[in-house]
């Protein structure tokens, strides 16, 4: 098992992260957090050792710098910057090609809440390196016209009793022009604390990644 922090340059900015990789790993997936979360998400931490235990590299990634999240924090104003998120974690990608114990992995994205959303726009971004995506109680609606250029298959999970974004994840199937599932966990809420259903995501993510990765 490799496990490091790593830090990833960006334009300007340095984005920290943590990046685990087991023995014999057959794919990469990289996690884009939602608003106001961090690479400490527990819910994404559980997600990411699941993956690792089924076979996937992980990197947990900070998109935005400490400062940034500060000001986030107080304004809000970075989280919805779906460009700013999407060019970071396209980056990120470009990041991974350059190790020489990720470049041969295939590359898979997880996004959760506005994650989701980035990553999308930047699976359109790099269509030869994204091989799927999974979205949590994403916001996939906020990826705007990009939808309709996103090839890798996308999987959409939402939570039953989070009705709204259910409904806005249903609209946003519908643009996805390459192969798209939207699997709704009955009776779950946005964050998923209900008992199992981080666990079926968890699972759910790793069918997905295990068919396309």
């Amino acid at each position: 098992m490799v496990s490091e922090s790593v830090t990833i340059p960006s334009g300007g900015a340095v984005l920290a992260g943590d990046l685990e990789i087991p023995g014999g790993a057959h794919g990469m997936v990289l996690f884009a957090h939602g608003s106001g979360s961090s690479r400490h998400s527990p819910r994404n931490r559980a997600v990411a050792s699941a993956l690792r235990s089924a076979g996937f590299a992980t990197v947990l990634l900070d998109l935005l710098t400490e400062d940034e999240e500060r000001e986030d924090a107080l304004t809000g104003e970075h989280r919805f910057d779906i460009g700013l998120l999407s060019r970071r974690l396209a980056h990120a990608i470009d990041w991974l090609e350059r190790r020489p114990d990720t470049v041969g992995l295939p590359v898979g994205l997880f996004g959760a809440s506005t994650g989701a959303a980035a990553a999308l726009v930047a699976a359109a971004e790099r269509p030869g390196r994204v091989s799927a995506v999974v979205s949590r109680g994403g916001r996939p609606d906020l990826a705007g016209d990009v939808l309709t250029e996103v090839a890798s298959p996308v999987l959409l999970v939402v939570g039953g009793d989070d009705v709204a974004v259910l409904g806005l994840n249903r609209q946003a199937a519908e643009q996805l022009s390459g192969e798209v599932r939207v699997h709704v966990v009955p009776g779950a809420t946005h964050l998923f604390p209900e008992p199992g259903a981080l666990e079926e995501v968890a699972r759910l993510a790793a069918d997905w990644f295990r068919e396309h990765l």
